[in-house]
């Protein structure tokens, strides 16, 4: 699981959609009350989490900075949230797509839902 302070950097990097570096975070956030070793500590735990990995390096001013981008998608975090629980298994998953099924009335995507499992079901073979 992820602090909430974690979290506001994870969200920063899904919304905002490019590298950052540690500085353009700071910069970027609701939060810029961080001090440079809190965000340090944030990044490193966060690297640590495999949730963000660096992809490159961006000259600022005299120095160069590593760049972060998440190694997750936001969806993929919150269905890590629900997976990760301590009784979670494969039998919630009807009751979990049913109360997102609730949550809509598009034809559209309900079309998308049923491409997407006959897709599943060629892929396993059922």
């Amino acid at each position: 699981m992820l602090t909430k302070s974690e979290e506001e950097i994870m969200y920063l990097l899904w919304d905002i959609d490019e590298p950052l570096t540690s500085s353009e975070i700071v910069n970027k956030s609701v939060n810029k009350s961080w001090k440079k070793s809190y965000i340090n500590l944030l990044i490193n735990s966060l690297l640590k989490k495999e949730m963000i990995k660096v992809v490159g390096v961006k000259q600022m001013t005299k120095n160069y900075a590593r760049t972060f981008v998440p190694t997750m998608t936001k969806d993929a975090y919150a269905i890590k949230q629900i997976s990760d629980r301590p009784n979670f298994d494969d039998s919630d998953i009807p009751t979990l797509f049913s109360e997102l099924l609730a949550r809509t009335e598009s034809a559209e995507i309900f079309n998308e839902l049923e491409a997407l499992l006959k897709q599943r079901r060629e892929e396993l073979g059922v």
